[in-house]
């Protein structure tokens, strides 16, 4: 017997399942709204295990940002 003939997925629709709310579901209906609204941003493992968790991260990245703004008026004054 060949691999491939075990591998065959069984076609019933398991019993916890109701056929009923399965009819008119469209597949990704809501994905291009959802991606909208994120913003998800993948961290390299070494910077990624300098953070506990993400509040931790945008608290960093909100004190850089307060530098950034801080930096460009001390610019400004000095000419």
């Amino acid at each position: 017997m060949k691999i491939a003939d075990t591998m065959v997925p069984d076609d019933e629709l398991r019993s916890d399942y109701d056929e009923k709310l399965l009819k008119d579901v469209i597949r990704g209906k809501y994905a291009e709204r959802y991606a909208a609204g994120t913003n998800i941003v993948r961290l390299e493992p070494d910077v990624g295990a300098a953070f506990p968790n993400e509040e931790a991260v945008n608290e960093v990245l909100r004190f850089v940002l307060k530098l950034m703004e801080d930096t460009r008026h001390l610019g400004r004054h000095r000419g």
